[in-house]
């Protein structure tokens, strides 16, 4: 633990002007991002007296090892800078609201020629305008399963469009007129973007004017006594006002508006967002935060906003924003979400009436969002902390390990040699911060220097901060060091690892291996094992954590063999790239079944010639047949990239070659 006296800057050396911080920890990694309308008196208050300090301030100070500022100009850009940088660094003790799951909207891609109505998910793109978002795809395909009576817009995918235009003739749904077919010409690309853009317009609520005008051409066509066009108009009509039940009004003067609410307890806070636009509610979603940092409902509001509008520009941003509590101070929120929106932005707080009523209602949403996502996570949350201390206790550790890095080593008779890093974090696998390693300072099969040289490569980095992206200058692949490391394997494995600790100086992390044959745990230089029971929790999640090294591994490894196998001799050939590597491969199945095949069959492949193809006949015929490999597991006699059981080629299982990896029982103590 640090003493944030050591690095502690003078107080004369701090400025008065408005600005943005930042902590950083030994390994020079950004932990916290805050901002200041004065940067000297905010600074001051981390270094008071610990007792005084909220405990996860207090965690934050003792974990960081210097400070830094940027000053600017006005609380707008301080704002905007601290956004920046959350986005840029994600440091462990700030707040990030996090989206429970990916909520999809529907999508009208306005940057293609001929604009298509979709469903989309995941980042927004320039160009496409979006609606929503909705709690479920399949109330997006039923709104415009009813518009595309009126609106028949493309919705077909660029495949099924070009598809169209080379044979002529629209899919299902330009026969039964819900698109106006622009792919065979029915309209032009001018006429369809205008179709587009009403379709637009009526979502974005403008809904009025439109059916009036819809009314008033069914009756002109009635007075004419065109009445099949009169009943079509109506039918166009009643499909539009089913379009816009199934958002009822909430707001009955048409405001265009987002309420934002809010629930929360010492630990963690859900918000609910809706989103009305025209007096109807267009979609709703919410996220779910640990607090990681002293921060009051004004400050968790103030995130919130960051966060979900930090990556909008014009209407996406409404004219006014709905919340439980104004952040402090409020003016420099509400001129930035004016900039983004490029008009004014009511930020405020209802105090009464239908927009009270609907605070009111989404709150009683959080408040539920907030209890689900502890009932879910409950019995699981405490099954994970008895585990952890269970490991503890166990290894004689001084607190739980909360972050648990796990090796595993994987090769095939010694060739296409791996390895893999899984994280857990707090009992769960955290799967963005897994890593793969191919070996690289030898050649054949040896697991315990195979384990010694990626236990150097994981810790040189950080045991080395400097080493940094030189563009970017941010750190190089690796994350925070664990609480513990797991190797899969025995006493020689751990062995490695603990000596390549040593060399890097490496002595404040816990190493243990877990060796498979009786699943006990060594710990290094130790004569015996450590032996769970059987029904331990913690042992169970060691398990976890190393068959899921165990599967990451070997899923690199077979990669990398089959990518051999395939491949063949082919790389070598001159004249022959990756896409005729893959058209010969996909044409006839195998390298065993091209050695076979004569100049006049490989020129019957695309894009080969009588020359070509004799020169790949010529490089199958001086390649040299791979030895057939059997996996014992199941049977299978791999060649050259072809399956074949074993029983199928009259050759013994026992010669053959068996996928092992770095728990091999000769790895493990008997």
């Amino acid at each position: 633990m640090a003493d944030p006296s050591a690095y502690r800057p003078a107080p004369g050396q701090i400025p008065t002007s408005p600005g943005v911080y930042k902590f950083r920890d030994a390994q020079h990694r950004v932990i916290y991002v805050g901002k200041a309308k004065s940067l000297r008196p905010r600074l001051s208050s981390y270094f008071q007296d610990l007792a005084n300090l909220h405990p996860r301030t207090r965690q934050m100070v003792t974990t960081a090892a210097s400070v830094e500022w940027t000053v600017v100009g006005t609380e707008v850009e301080a704002l905007q800078l601290e956004y920046s940088w959350i986005k840029e660094f994600d440091p462990r003790f700030n707040v990030k609201y996090r989206d429970d799951k990916s909520y999809p909207s529907l999508a009208v891609t306005l940057n293609e020629e001929f604009p298509r109505v979709q469903v989309m998910r995941g980042p927004k793109k320039r160009g496409v305008r979006y609606f929503g978002p909705y709690g479920h795809a399949w109330a997006i395909r039923e709104t415009v399963d009813l518009m595309l009576r009126v609106f028949p817009v493309r919705t077909c995918s660029a495949g099924v469009f070009k598809r169209a235009e080379q044979v002529g003739r629209p899919c299902l749904l330009g026969y039964i007129g819900k698109c106006s077919a622009p792919c065979v010409g029915r309209i032009s690309p001018e006429d369809h973007r205008a179709l587009a853009e009403e379709f637009c317009d009526f979502m974005a609520g403008r809904t009025g004017a439109y059916l009036r005008r819809l009314e008033q051409e069914m009756k002109q066509a009635a007075a004419e006594m065109e009445y099949e066009r009169a009943g079509r108009l109506r039918d166009d009509i009643e499909a539009l006002k089913r379009a816009m039940e199934k958002n009822a009004v909430v707001l009955a003067d048409g405001t265009d508006a987002d309420l934002l609410a809010l629930a929360e307890d010492e630990l963690e806070a859900a918000v609910q967002i809706f989103h009305v636009r025209g007096g109807r509610v267009r979609g709703q979603r919410g996220w779910v935060t640990d607090k990681v940092e002293n921060v009051d409902t004004a400050g968790l509001v103030e995130h919130a906003l960051l966060q979900l509008y930090g990556e909008e520009r014009g209407e996406a941003v409404p004219r006014e924003v709905l919340v439980p509590a104004l952040p402090d101070p409020v003016g420099p929120i509400a001129e930035w979400l004016s900039e983004r929106r490029g008009s004014r932005v009511d930020l405020r707080v209802p105090q009464r009436g239908d927009k009270r009523e609907l605070m009111v209602t989404v709150e009683r949403n959080a408040a539920q969002a907030l209890s689900l996502h502890k009932t879910k996570r409950a019995s699981d949350l405490t099954t994970r902390s008895v585990a952890l201390q269970e490991i503890a206790d166990a290894l004689g550790l001084d607190t739980a390990p909360l972050r648990i890095e796990c090796y595993d080593i994987s090769h095939l008779q010694g060739q296409d040699v791996v390895a893999s890093m899984v994280v857990f974090e707090d009992g769960l696998a955290r799967k963005s911060e897994y890593r793969r390693f191919a070996i690289k300072s030898f050649e054949g099969q040896d697991d315990v220097r195979s384990m010694h040289e990626v236990i150097t490569r994981r810790f040189k980095h950080t045991e080395q901060p400097k080493e940094r992206d030189e563009e970017t200058g941010k750190p190089r692949r690796f994350a925070y060091p664990p609480q513990l490391i797991v190797v899969d394997g025995g006493e020689p494995q751990v062995a490695a690892a603990q000596r390549a600790l040593t060399e890097l100086g490496v002595h404040d992390v816990a190493l243990c291996g877990l060796a498979k044959r009786l699943e006990e745990v060594w710990l290094p230089g130790e004569d015996d094992p450590v032996v769970l029971p059987r029904s331990s929790e913690g042992l169970y999640l060691l398990q976890r954590v190393r068959d899921e090294a165990h599967r990451f591994a070997i899923t690199y490894q077979r990669q990398k063999r089959a990518k051999r196998l395939t491949a063949g001799g082919l790389d070598d050939v001159p004249g022959l790239g990756e896409a005729r590597r893959q058209a010969l491969l996909k044409h006839f199945g195998s390298v065993r079944r091209m050695r076979t095949a004569t100049v006049e069959e490989i020129c019957a492949v695309p894009g080969f010639g009588p020359r070509t193809a004799a020169v790949v006949v010529a490089a199958l015929a001086s390649m040299t047949p791979a030895a057939p490999t059997v996996n014992t597991a199941t049977g299978e006699v791999i060649t050259d990239g072809d399956v074949t059981r074993a029983s199928d080629t009259g050759k013994p299982q026992t010669a053959a070659s068996v996928e092992v990896d770095d728990a091999s029982e000769s790895g493990e103590k008997k």
